[in-house]
């Protein structure tokens, strides 16, 4: 598989539509599918932007060798999931972000009863 075949694995990996992951590439939509589809070059900007932003595994971009993203600590996953979610174009997810992160910790301890919950319907 080639690099453009590479970072199309990998949005698809991240669960990201096009205009999500473009947006968060600084790229327009347009471009991302010339890119996926081979008809533009991976640039270096958009693997380094892919691995910052995404923990993405450089070699891996452009050889195809060794895994798909680094390993990190939980907090750089978290970093990295919040990052994804407020560089994206859904309202919807940035604004559920906001309101957990305003929960007292009563209101945690109800969400934390609510979950369990469901998990054992």
């Amino acid at each position: 598989m080639v690099l453009n075949g590479r970072l199309k694995q990998l949005r698809k990996a991240l669960n990201l539509k096009q205009g999500d992951f473009a947006a968060a590439l600084s790229i327009s939509q347009g471009h991302l599918s010339d890119v996926e589809n081979g008809r533009k070059e991976v640039s270096d900007r958009i693997i380094s932007i892919c691995s910052l932003k995404f923990n993405a595994n450089e070699e891996w971009l452009k050889t195809g060798n060794g895994d798909m993203f680094n390993p990190m600590s939980e907090d750089e996953e978290l970093d990295m999931y919040i990052g994804r979610i407020s560089g994206g174009e859904d309202k919807f997810k940035k604004n559920l972000l906001k309101a957990l992160c305003k929960l007292t910790n009563e209101e945690w301890n109800v969400l934390k009863k609510i979950i369990a919950e469901m998990k054992e319907g």
